[in-house]
């Protein structure tokens, strides 16, 4: 699933929330900001504001909160206000900073941020680019109403200015993220295809030549009943001939569609895994090629991943799975391939006798490759541990050095 949370992707950067908890993290991550508003909130509660401006801050205040709300929460899930409210409420925004600032104190400077990254995340980066450094001009002025000016130039105006145009970076990282996204799905869908094509490609080739030599037969066959009944025999013999081959032929090709791959499987693998909100560690070693390995035991390993995964995925528990792939040698000399899939779930069952139908098949499939399957309690102590071994070929040996002829000695004398 294109939008999953993961370790790497924990506020589901480009995806609009999709649970309740997805929406709680996005919103943590907004709310945290609000700390900044500790000074105007201690400036109201304080009680040192004339009537007048107390009641203009309790009005004010819950009004400039509720529209940056409205801004960005509209804006985090994808159902931004049209053009035109949305230029309204960003002025409304910039005309309360101006107006609080003014007349309640410079704690009030500090709307200013909000205000920036309210600009940078609604608006376009052609407008953005500029109206962030007038708000931090206008913030500026503002705090030159009052002593010490410098303080507020740093306490004030750097966070306004760089904020702003890190949220600017954040929208296009997200815009980014969106345009792989979608690229990717374009890519998987090319991809299918191609495959598609490929397989009509291939079956056309298969029995083209096949359909096309049983159907002349069976004309000339036509032709040939009742005169020479024993030329139309032979015909038929060649048809069914032909046809048995052709199905051989159309089994053979299904049967290499149909054999499962190491790298078609880690792909599947990957996405099971995001879906099911398990943190994937892969072993870049499972993306390479590998030298000596035949189809049919690549086809066990490939087996033995979805398998594996499959188990982790219902019945683990688990919040993380590590997926390697290493070359090793046994006593007798013998090269193994083996893959070790190790979750941190609940383990194990007691008893020992934990394979079910899925590992039993596995262990025969393995053995049919002469490899072999082990099961057991992961390395740390929490967890189940999947190891899958099949036999490499080995190595072809290098031929050996040609060794050098020696120069004839010249004749002595």
């Amino acid at each position: 699933m294109s939008g999953a949370e993961t370790d790497d992707n924990p506020v589901m950067i480009g995806a609009p929330p999709r649970t309740r908890r997805q929406a709680l993290v996005k919103a943590a991550w907004i709310v945290i900001w609000f700390g900044y508003l500790a000074g105007p909130i201690e400036s109201l509660a304080g009680g040192g504001l004339s009537p007048a401006h107390e009641a203009l801050g309790w009005v004010g205040f819950p009004t400039f909160v509720a529209v940056y709300f409205a801004l960005v929460f509209r804006h985090m899930a994808h159902r931004p206000m049209p053009s035109g409210a949305l230029r309204a409420a960003v002025v409304l925004l910039t005309a309360l900073a101006v107006l609080l600032s003014w007349t309640l104190g410079p704690n009030w400077l500090v709307l200013f941020t909000f205000v920036s990254v309210a600009v940078a995340v609604t608006q376009p980066f052609r407008t953005s680019r500029w109206a962030i450094p007038a708000l931090t001009a206008v913030l500026v002025l503002l705090g030159t109403r009052y002593p010490d000016v410098r303080t507020y130039l740093f306490a004030y105006a750097l966070p306004c200015l760089l904020s702003g145009f890190a949220m600017v970076g954040v929208q296009h990282l997200i815009r980014t993220t969106q345009e792989l996204r979608a690229a990717r799905q374009e890519v998987a869908r090319l991809a299918a295809n191609e495959e598609r094509l490929r397989l009509a490609r291939d079956l056309h080739d298969l029995l083209g030549h096949s359909l096309s030599l049983i159907t002349l037969k069976s004309e000339l066959a036509g032709r040939m009943l009742p005169d020479r009944p024993d030329d139309a025999a032979r015909q038929v013999a060649d048809i069914e001939r032909v046809s048995r081959q052709a199905l051989v032929d159309v089994r053979e090709a299904v049967t290499g569609y149909r054999r499962p791959r190491i790298a078609v499987e880690l792909a599947g693998v990957r996405a099971a895994l995001r879906t099911a909100g398990i943190t994937a560690a892969v072993d870049p070693a499972l993306d390479d090629e590998h030298r000596g390995l035949a189809a049919d035991e690549e086809s066990a390993l490939a087996w033995a991943l979805r398998e594996a995964v499959t188990n982790v995925v219902r019945h683990s528990g688990a919040r993380r799975c590590e997926l390697l792939l290493t070359e090793e040698w046994e006593a007798d000399e013998r090269r193994y391939l083996c893959l070790a899939v190790i979750d941190d779930g609940i383990g194990p069952p007691r008893g020992g006798g934990h394979d079910g139908n899925g590992l039993t098949g596995l262990r025969e499939r393995l053995a049919l490759a002469d490899g072999r399957l082990e099961t057991g309690p992961a390395p740390r102590g929490r967890g189940f541990a999947l190891r899958a071994y099949v036999p490499l070929a080995a190595p072809a040996p290098s031929p050996p050095a040609a060794r050098p002829v020696p120069e004839p000695l010249p004749d002595q004398a």
